[in-house]
């Protein structure tokens, strides 16, 4: 009897009432600090992370290998078949590379470690449409081919308070970001073909940033219907109001909330307010 797993890793955001509902496997990324390590949305929040990073940037880490053995172990004894893997892009973290690795050496779980080019909600509405796809009956070959237009499917977009942390980090050139931050420049930030950040607009201002935000989402689904995410990271009550803003939009057939992960806000710092858009397929 073929039983297919559905693997993520904790960056792709999804709520615990999801992961509960179709048994969905996380693997959690670290967060480093100098004297202490920390395991992602496990034992630290994303508001810990924000309030400390006046104090120290920690560095972020991806599952060890053994903990991605010790996953597909637990699979085997409860019997899986199948896997359908979706990390974090490629192009940000070496997540995808280590998993393809470790599943190698599983044969008798025939995986496929397919890679998101995305994050957050980008590759966590992958991994919730593979799961309505397996209730609704799709053999494990039929979703494996429907996955990259799945992928495709899908847009992100973001604006952060602050490029401090994304320079910190090594995210962005450090003379666009100094010269952004004197200016107030308020960057959209998307994820191009190969699965790397980009600035898609450069914007004075955060009211007016967030105002192409809602244009860019709901001008995706004009012509389609689709589903809206409204993520933010350390921001919820202008989170929340931005949410308020798709309620009557037509075409969305799910409106979602939530925050992104403490690995995630690591590298944004506080103020982030994101929208993932997927079209019904």
């Amino acid at each position: 009897m073929v039983k297919i797993a559905l693997v993520t890793d904790s960056t792709s955001d999804l709520d615990k009432e999801t992961i509960d509902k179709f048994d969905i496997k996380v693997l959690p990324l670290r967060i480093v600090y100098k004297d202490k390590e920390f395991i992602d949305r496990v034992n630290i929040t994303p508001k810990e992370v924000y309030d400390n990073l006046h104090i120290e940037t920690p560095h972020t880490s991806l599952p060890s290998i053994q903990d991605i053995e010790n996953l597909f172990l637990e699979l085997e004894i409860e019997k899986y078949t199948h896997a359908i893997v979706v990390p974090i892009s490629s192009g940000l973290s070496g997540t995808y590379n280590t998993l393809k690795l470790v599943s190698d050496s599983h044969p008798e779980i025939i995986t496929t470690v397919f890679d998101s080019k995305s994050l957050t909600l980008g590759a966590g509405a992958i991994i919730i449409k593979c799961a309505e796809l397996i209730e609704s009956g799709k053999t494990y070959e039929e979703i494996i081919e429907m996955l990259p237009k799945i992928r495709d499917s899908i847009s992100v977009f973001y604006i952060v308070d602050t490029l401090k942390y994304l320079i910190k980090g090594g995210r962005i050139g450090k003379v666009s970001g100094t010269v952004g931050e004197l200016l107030n420049i308020k960057p959209i930030i998307s994820i191009d073909s190969e699965g790397i950040y980009y600035t898609y607009a450069k914007v004075r201002g955060k009211k007016k940033a967030l105002s192409i935000l809602f244009e860019l989402s709901t001008d995706i689904l004009k012509s389609t219907k689709g589903r809206i995410w409204v993520m933010h990271g350390g921001a919820e009550e202008e989170g929340m109001k931005f949410y308020e803003l798709f309620r009557n939009v037509e075409n969305i057939t799910y409106l979602g909330f939530g925050d992104i992960s403490p690995v995630a806000g690591v590298h944004t710092g506080p103020g982030l307010i994101g929208v993932v858009t997927m079209k019904e397929i």
